[in-house]
């Protein structure tokens, strides 16, 4: 039996209370200070003001952040230290740690624990049960354009209150784990890179041509075509035809087609610049160039060739609140015309050692998200209490939990 179990057994066998989120937190909404009051945000800018992108560079445990703030942005207090930052609005499904008095934007719920609750919590423990939040929010949204998540059910979540023991046990487990996990995703994404380098290598070897050979512009050798705007609600999750819009994922599926298969794109809005190719007969929407190859270029040779170049496409893409590439840009591009036979040699060469990159990728990204599910799985089950006369109260102490349980602390130990 595992020490958690030993301590599950002593010191709450039959079961656990559950508070709701707004008995045991005071709640707040962040904000913005505006952007037209340069007092805000010139001269002493010593308040951390914390943003999704905090998240996304520097994790969920935070004491530093990206943009900061003056002492004049601060509208009466500052959110304590030790808060927990839920995002309630846009993008859903995500919170932090915040371990300094600070400032959140207004996409952020602030969980502050009540005093009456303090000597019954370990902060860190909320932190990690704020997962389950994180999945619960996901699935409560209001029904609008805009994702939000139902605040009137968001206050009405519980949360268990296990003895601070089995609280400050749970978190050394999720602690060492979360580390554990940290380092073997950091050392698969590593390889991943490496792999891709390699073939990033070899692509730039194979389209440099030791003799002179004509290089024309991609207006001279393919006519440039925008796509056609189509509209969102008339998509499907499953369909027969993608649709590309501003990024090289589908933005849904269509039941009518514009593009023919085996053709290079490029999105000219959102992720402006990126190349992509498709296999298969698709719809490119107005945010979506493609090209229509005269016979001197190869289809499958030009997406080589703009993909060898990504980086001076990027160079061209106008910087805005909406990134955009112009048609003009995009015409001017320089594309090295070798004989049709060489254009085809290449594309062969270059897809048989894609082919060979994706084969070993494969196996890494999905290893990647095996050990994401695996240990949002675990930490899962650590989080799962049995309340107070509960018919499930041992369900966590059966055989085959605590042989799982004892196995990953073993290994981890």
């Amino acid at each position: 039996m595992s020490r958690l179990d030993e301590l599950i057994k002593e010191l709450c066998p039959n079961g656990v209370e559950y508070k709701t989120l707004k008995t045991i937190f005071n709640t707040r909404n962040g904000y913005t200070p505006s952007k037209k009051n340069k007092s805000y945000w010139e001269g002493k800018t010593i308040i951390p003001w914390f943003r999704m992108e905090d998240i996304r560079e520097n994790g969920n445990i935070l004491s530093e952040s990206l943009q900061h703030v003056t002492v004049d942005a601060v509208k009466g207090k500052l959110f304590p230290e030790n808060s927990i930052i839920v995002s309630t609005s846009a993008t859903i499904g995500e919170h932090a740690l915040i371990t300094v008095p600070s400032l959140a934007n207004q996409r952020f719920t602030y969980l502050m624990l009540n005093d009456a609750y303090k000597d019954k919590y370990d902060i860190k423990f909320l932190f990690y049960y704020c997962y389950k939040l994180d999945a619960w929010c996901l699935n409560h949204l209001n029904q609008s354009s805009f994702s939000s998540v139902d605040m009137g059910q968001f206050y009405e979540f519980e949360f268990p209150v296990p003895p601070l023991e089995v609280q400050r046990e749970i978190v050394r487990i999720l602690d060492k784990f979360t580390l554990f996990s940290a380092e073997l995703s950091a050392e698969l994404s590593a390889e991943l890179q490496a792999r891709k380098k390699q073939y990033e290598y070899y692509r730039n070897e194979v389209l440099t041509f030791e003799q002179k050979i004509p290089c024309k512009k991609l207006i001279e050798v393919a006519e440039i075509q925008r796509g056609t705007r189509v509209v969102k609600n008339q998509l499907t999750e499953k369909g027969k035809y993608p649709v590309y819009q501003n990024a090289l994922i589908p933005l849904g599926y269509y039941e009518e087609k514009n593009r023919l298969a085996n053709s290079t794109f490029m999105i000219c809005a959102g992720a402006a610049g990126q190349i992509g190719y498709s296999e298969v007969d698709f719809w490119a929407a107005d945010d979506c160039y493609t090209f229509k190859c005269d016979r001197e270029l190869n289809n499958r040779y030009l997406f080589h060739v703009l993909k060898n170049n990504q980086y001076r496409i990027d160079s061209k893409v106008r910087r805005a609140s909406i990134p955009r590439i112009s048609r003009e840009a995009v015409a001017n591009l320089q594309v090295p015309i070798p004989s049709i036979d060489v254009q085809n040699r290449i594309v062969d060469i270059l897809d048989n050692f894609e082919k060979i990159c994706n084969d070993l990728n494969v196996g890494l990204p999905a290893e990647i998200e095996a050990r994401k599910k695996q240990y949002e799985f675990y930490r899962d089950q650590l989080l799962t209490f049995a309340e107070t006369g509960s018919s499930i109260l041992t369900d966590r102490q059966t055989d085959r939990q605590t042989d799982r349980q004892t196995d990953r602390e073993t290994e981890l130990d």
